[in-house]
């Protein structure tokens, strides 16, 4: 921790946070929701050690960088805007990028726009784009009916975000038990139409947990309690915008080299690829370079087994 620099930037309309140490080639590690710079806290460090100059920001909307309250700002273009506005304030002219969740698929549109700009992805459970002619949006929509579905919870006009701002840390209590290996995501689906996502979720043991303390989980508690929610809500109320956007890329792989780090536990590649995922890599993946998988581990894989993820990211690291 004592390597960290904390830095604050003006990208892209944006006020910026991130975090940065070490010199060398630039790795930029990219979150999802609801998740902040912070998730890559046992990533930074060991990978900057390693010699490489290691940037983590806070996201559009979360954590201490701005965003929009209109959902439609948070589209393609401006989140690739954002990854490219950061890369030119840092001064450089590319840079491994690797992400989780939106974080990920931020990286990857990056990639389809601006190949020179991206050196490699590492990415962390989310494997590609999974192609659909129905938009994401209607499809949750259709799931809501028959049984809970987070993401029609999430685009309600202010329904999730008044009613996690009520109790961030029990969302999040919940939330981060429920996507880790200690319990099975896809079991929220039992649930019936019109449960809230607290009510859904599970009620989780005592903290701390084998991975996440309580001074830890109260790090994203004040983060989500100051920013509220609705800057990381609107990355799924934007997702038929960039479902429309992305079909411009055709069938087109990504042409960086790839490398993928996935868990045997994770709700993402059971429920949201199709059927194995894994053998499908080199569909979406013009230089796949290597797999990795991590035992044990849900979704929270970077801080449930953060000895393990980083291992394997410095090793493909190493590679470039």
């Amino acid at each position: 921790m004592a390597g960290w620099t904390h830095r604050y930037a003006r990208i892209n309309g944006l006020d910026v946070h991130y975090v940065e140490q070490g010199d060398g080639p630039l790795v930029v590690l990219l979150h999802g929701f609801p998740h902040l710079w912070f998730s890559w806290r046992h990533q930074i460090g060991p990978i900057a050690d390693a010699g490489f100059r290691v940037v983590a920001p806070d996201m559009r909307g979360m954590g201490q960088t701005s965003g929009p309250a209109d959902p439609r700002e948070y589209d393609v273009d401006r989140i690739v805007g954002d990854v490219v506005g950061l890369l030119d304030h840092l001064g450089a002219e590319k840079a491994v990028f690797s992400g989780l969740d939106f974080g990920l698929f931020a990286a990857y549109d990056l990639a389809h726009h601006h190949p020179d700009r991206v050196a490699a992805i590492i990415g962390l459970e989310n494997p590609f784009f999974t192609p659909s002619e129905e938009s994401p949006l209607t499809l949750a929509a259709r799931q809501a009916e028959r049984h809970f579905n987070h993401i029609h919870y999430f685009t309600a006009p202010g329904v999730a975000d008044r009613d996690l701002a009520a109790a961030p840390r029990e969302f999040l209590r919940r939330l981060f038990y429920a996507l880790s290996s200690d319990y099975h995501y896809l079991d929220v689906w039992r649930r019936p139409p019109g449960t809230s996502y607290i009510d859904a979720l599970p009620e989780p043991p005592p903290l701390p947990w084998a991975w996440l303390t309580e001074p830890e989980l109260e790090f994203y508690v004040d983060a989500y309690s100051r920013s509220g929610f609705t800057g990381g809500l609107n990355w799924y109320r934007a997702m038929d915008l960039s479902w429309e956007y992305r079909k411009s890329y055709g069938g087109g792989k990504n042409p960086v080299p790839f490398y993928f780090i996935g868990s045997e536990q994770d709700a993402d590649l059971e429920g949201w690829h199709g059927p194995d995922p894994l053998n499908r890599l080199a569909e979406h993946h013009a230089d796949l370079r290597g797999v990795r998988m991590i035992e044990k581990a849900g979704h929270m894989m970077q801080m449930e087994k953060p000895g393990e993820t980083t291992a394997a990211m410095l090793e493909f690291l190493s590679g470039e």
